[in-house]
């Protein structure tokens, strides 16, 4: 593989208006029907780590999920914007680690760390593919 044009310092922001499919009613917290829910920061920080990247990785590769640390402290209600930021911290040539900070339109409401390790795609769908071949002959 290629080394990727990945650089430690680059960012990417994304920002969403917090609608009723983004409370936490929607994940479980039946009683928080106007409240931003956790699952869907960290999807926005997933979203945005994974766009700030894959756009420079050679032909056939994909960078896929290793580890995320999110914390949640702060409430944002229905009608606000959320603004998530993620910037690389560290490239291997790999595994890129990236510091990810989310607020609203008052402050910060998030912050986070993630891991992303670069793959050839085509391998990681045949490894996962024999992988679940031993559900067919239990050989587990």
């Amino acid at each position: 593989m290629n080394v990727p044009n990945i650089h430690v310092g680059e960012k990417n922001t994304v920002q969403k208006l917090v609608e009723p499919n983004d409370t936490a009613a929607n994940f479980g917290t039946g009683d928080l029907e106007t409240l931003f829910a956790t699952p869907v920061l960290v999807a926005m920080m997933l979203d945005a780590a994974v766009h700030l990247i894959d756009k420079n990785l050679p032909e056939g590769y994909i960078s896929v999920g290793r580890m995320s640390s999110v914390t949640h402290e702060k409430a944002t209600v229905l009608g606000e914007t959320v603004t998530v930021e993620v910037k690389i911290s560290q490239f291997d040539g790999s595994k890129v680690s990236f510091e990810m900070i989310a607020f609203d339109e008052i402050g910060p409401i998030g912050f986070g760390s993630h891991e992303r390790i670069i793959v050839n795609k085509k391998k990681l769908l045949e490894g996962a593919k024999k992988r679940a071949s031993k559900l067919e002959n239990h050989d587990f």
